[in-house]
């Protein structure tokens, strides 16, 4: 049995159709069950990452978990249960931001991620860490500018990211869930790189629109996103995206080695988004 935490979340909605598509007997743990829209082959169970008898239950019979986190969840509730109940691998989503050997990551995005891959590791669960930048799901941070019009106003207009469609990524976690990969950091990338002027611009072709990209300056966007999330994670995020300009983003063939495939491309991603655009 594999359990999916995060399974109403992005990654881990995919992952439960894949894990299904795959053969496999899946769990996924929600706190609503009743509105979480999970199909029919998987089990649902009722849960919350800070409620340990919930989690207990969830867990029984489970050899391995597909773990997405929201950015600051206190994993160790969980990583206790699991052990209770004799869990055997986790993959974990973590951050590409992470860097290796650091003994104080760049930013609280990094800092987070590491601190979560470090607490799996001293679980002595067995572990495989998935990494990932900048997922294609970002853009549907666009959708609400579209409603309003063709024009799409962000900074850092020339910053690059090797775009990831989630379906990839959930393929990836269904090829590696059933071990094989123990101990390893995977970086998730996608087929090519894009700036984000290139993906507007893949965006107004695959939406039959004539989008136009305007560049904004940072620091204004920045305040006044820092007036409804955490200043420092939207600093990071925006640092993150600052150090690409100018250089191409990484793109392997990870993807591409575990699923037998190659990732799908930024086109293919928005023609099946195309609804969020309307």
């Amino acid at each position: 049995m594999f359990l999916v935490v995060g399974a109403t979340a992005h990654f881990g909605r995919q992952a439960v159709d894949a894990l299904l598509s795959a053969g496999h007997p899946v769990r996924a743990l929600t706190r609503r069950p009743e509105s979480a829209g999970l199909p029919a082959g998987a089990q649902v169970a009722a849960g919350d990452l800070t409620d340990a008898e919930s989690l207990n239950i969830a867990l029984a019979g489970v050899s391995a978990i597909f773990l997405v986190l929201p950015y600051q969840m206190d994993v160790a509730p969980l990583l206790s249960a699991a052990r209770r109940a004799g869990v055997q691998r986790i993959v974990f989503l973590s951050s590409g931001a992470v860097v290796d050997g650091a003994e104080r990551q760049p930013d609280v995005i990094a800092q987070y991620h590491r601190d979560v891959e470090r607490a799996i590791e001293e679980s002595g669960i067995e572990w495989t860490f998935l990494r990932l930048l900048f997922p294609a799901i970002n853009s549907l941070s666009f959708a609400m500018q579209l409603a309003g019009g063709d024009v799409i106003r962000a900074a850092y207009g020339q910053a690059t990211a090797s775009v990831i469609h989630e379906d990839d990524v959930a393929e990836v976690v269904s090829a590696v869930l059933g071990g094989g990969y123990a101990g390893r950091s995977l970086d998730l990338t996608g087929p090519q790189s894009l700036t984000q002027v290139e993906q507007v611009a893949v965006l107004g072709e695959i939406l039959g629109r004539p989008l136009v990209f305007e560049e904004l300056d940072d620091a204004p966007v920045r305040e006044q996103m820092a007036r409804f999330m955490d200043p420092a994670f939207i600093n990071a995020l925006f640092d993150l995206m600052a150090a690409t300009v100018g250089k191409p983003a990484e793109v392997n063939s990870v993807v591409e080695d575990l699923t037998g495939h190659a990732p799908r491309s930024y086109a293919r991603w928005v023609a099946d988004h195309r609804g969020d655009f309307a």
